[in-house]
This record gives structure tokens, sequence and C-alpha cells, in this order.
């Protein structure tokens, strides 16, 4: 753990600001697991960047987010069960059941979606996951799929190494819109466009779901879409080397902004 902060605070905290939300490259510091087992402390942590001066507070602001999700667990002890924002409890979450093979398909990295399937082939093989990436597979999961995000805080807890109660529970009601200061369920991310913009040179993917490593960038993100003798090219055979979405964006997005209404009305 202080190899780790010695290495981050010298050189990659500088470009935090930007590298964080880049999962193909070593931008971020990895330091979470040390800190939740209290082998290091935030105020450790933001001792060793302060000399970085400015350079270092966008990184510091994240000490503050962890923190601050103790203070939530500390005053609101039901957070990772239930609800902070009270109209959320009607919302119409469905359960595993009434997906049947989609949620597996999340948790297994077979969505469809190279850059939900990546991180979620990163947690397992791993224990650990990029931000940028966290909020993208929760996303998928709770407006996508429309799953209750106790399902996903769950599978979390039991994978992720740094699996911290506060944060975890934090995380996903903010990923759910339901929590303080989230973010608003209406922003659904788009995992093709999301992968587009920050793993532009399909590193990350590439690393996670090697069966695509030979498509061209311009489709790497959205296999689907491109002809047949491309995915021919590249060894990759829809359906039996790598499984078709299993949701439509468009759709999903649209019945997930239906579910918001109905909760709305109610």
């Amino acid at each position: 753990g202080h190899r780790a902060l010695e290495k981050f605070a010298s050189a990659a905290v500088v470009h935090y600001d930007t590298g964080r939300d880049q999962p193909g490259t070593d931008g971020v510091s990895r330091l979470s697991p040390y800190l939740h087992f209290g082998q290091l402390s935030t105020a450790q942590v933001a001792a060793a960047v302060a000399p970085l001066g400015d350079a270092a507070g966008p990184y510091v602001r994240q000490l503050y987010w962890r923190d601050f999700a103790h203070h939530l667990l500390f005053h609101f002890p039901a957070m990772p069960s239930e609800e902070l924002t009270p109209a959320f409890r009607a919302f119409p979450w469905l359960r595993e059941d009434d997906v049947p093979g989609a949620v597996a398909a999340w948790r297994q990295g077979m969505t469809g979606y190279p850059l939900i399937d990546a991180g979620m082939r990163e947690l397992w093989q791993t224990g650990w996951m990029h931000n940028r990436i966290r909020m993208n597979v929760a996303s998928f999961l709770v407006k996508h799929l429309r799953v209750d995000w106790r399902v996903g805080l769950a599978w979390f807890w039991d994978t992720l190494v740094d699996a911290d109660l506060a944060n975890n529970s934090m995380g996903w009601q903010w990923g759910a819109g339901c929590g303080v200061d989230a973010a608003p369920y209406f922003r659904i991310f788009n995992p093709v466009a999301q992968g587009q913009r920050f793993d532009k040179d399909g590193t990350y993917v590439r690393r996670f779901v090697p069966e695509l490593k030979r498509l061209p960038d311009r489709w790497l993100h959205e296999p689907w879409a491109a002809d047949a003798a491309t995915l021919r090219a590249a060894g990759v055979s829809l359906g039996t080397t790598y499984p078709h979405p299993v949701v439509d964006h468009k759709t999903a997005r649209a019945e997930a902004l239906a579910a918001f209404a109905h909760m709305r009305r109610s």
C-alpha cells in the first residue's frame, strides 16, 4: 500500500483529472483496497499528495467523497438496503427472475456490449474495476435491464477486493438515481458512446474481451453493426464467439424512462 501510494503521488496524480476516465491507462491510484482495510488512511493519502497543490485537487475531492459515504452510512444505517430518496421506493424495479438470463449475462461479461463485458470480466478476474466502468455497468443493470440496484450491490460486495459497505451502497444508489446527490435516473449511459469516448483505441476492451481484439476500432464497441466480411476477417461470429446484445439500447432507454415517469406519477 505504501509503495502504491508513493508511486501514485510521484507521477500519476498530476494527470488524474483526465486519466481517471481512461480505463485503458494507469491513470488512477488503485488505493481503494488499502484504504478499505486500513493500511492507509485518507488523511495519510491527502498529506502525500498535498505538495502538488492544485494539481492534486481532483483526486483529493474523491477522498472527500469516500469519507462522505461513511458519514452517510453513520446517519442513514439503512442505506445498503433502502433508497435514500423516498420516492424511489415506489420505482418498479425488476427482480432477477423477471429478466431470465440477463443478470447472469451481466455478471459473466456476456451482455453483447463490449465495454460492459470488459468491466464485468475485469471485476471477476482481478477483484477490482475502474471507476468510469463501475458507473457504466451499474447504469446498464439498473437502467438497461431495470433490475433492482441491490442485486448489483450484492454482486459487487461479493467480488470487489475493496468492497466497502459505505462506498458500495452510496455508489449504487448514485447510479440508480435514488441516493444523495445522485445522478438523475434519466441520465442513461450509452455503452457504445461511452466506449468510443473513453476507450477510443480499444486498449481496455481488447484486454478483457480478447475474442474481439481483431475488430477494427470503428466496430469494436458495436460489433453487431459491422458487416459480415469485417466480422469474418476478425474471427468474430455473433451468437457463437461473442453474444448478440441482450437488449437494444434505444428500446431499453425508452422503457427505463417510462418506468421513471410511472414512479413520478405515483
